[in-house]
């Protein structure tokens, strides 16, 4: 059994992983910006900023950010590019509406555009963008391949896929400081805060069990790309990985 097909965020519950990733950002939707800043000490900005580097000097791209959440990658790119348009996808409706609000605060709907829709089935058509973005999406996937397919599809030939995700850290001692954190004290904190205790246990294990590196980068080739780059975050919390179509 595949990866993506094996990791639910509710294992004793029915329904694909699709249904029940839906159900589970729905439900923590409402906490989900506070939570993301107080149990990343707010790292994801700086994250998020450095995948906006690899668009900048692109003059008026068109952006798909795909998982696009409540917003916060979709929103630091119109920040910092002179883009054409950026359409931010999510299955989640609960995620979209915070974005909404997000995005009207900010006075950016000529730029931004949301749309409801499933990754792995873009309503778009072929060669469409310069560049698709996902930042902390493609390990919540139902199938992998299908949806890395699908990004590639609507990529213009030369454009790129950029993903941020988390990935498991290497270095010594910091890598077991990190997994007491993330596999005790985040399920503990999250589930307190949100009300759901089963997705933030699934968030921890959904990262280990993620393939990365270059394990990751040969699911990029399997989907026509051309990996030219992957460059680890704050000492391999999360890894940057760019690819050519």
């Amino acid at each position: 059994m595949n990866f993506e097909m094996s990791i639910k965020p509710y294992s004793t519950q029915e329904g694909s992983k699709k249904e029940q990733v839906t159900e589970m950002f729905n439900t923590i939707a409402p906490k989900y910006d506070f939570l993301n800043r107080w149990l990343s000490f707010n790292i994801d900005k700086i994250w998020r900023k450095n995948v906006v580097k690899n668009i900048a000097g692109v003059k008026y791209p068109d952006v798909l950010d795909v998982a696009t959440g409540t917003g916060d990658l979709a929103l630091a790119i119109a920040k910092r590019v002179k883009v054409n348009m950026i359409y931010g996808v999510d299955i989640s409706e609960e995620m979209l509406k915070i974005a909404d609000e997000k995005i009207a605060k900010k006075g950016l709907h000529q730029k931004i555009f949301l749309k409801s829709g499933d990754s792995e089935n873009l309503e778009f058509a072929n060669n469409e963008f310069d560049f698709v973005t996902v930042a902390f999406g493609v390990r919540n996937f139902e199938n992998l391949e299908k949806g890395l397919a699908e990004m590639t599809r609507v990529l213009r030939p030369g454009g790129k896929l950029i993903v941020l995700e988390f990935t498991n850290p290497t270095i010594f001692p910091f890598n077991h400081i990190y997994k007491f954190y993330f596999l005790k004290i985040l399920p503990w904190f999250g589930g307190l805060f949100s009300k759901d205790k089963a997705a933030y246990k699934y968030l921890p294990n959904s990262v280990v069990k993620f393939p990365e590196g270059k394990e990751f980068q040969d699911k990029l080739v399997e989907a026509g790309l051309k990996p030219i780059k992957m460059s680890k975050q704050s000492f391999g919390i999360a890894t940057i990985y760019v690819a050519e179509k």
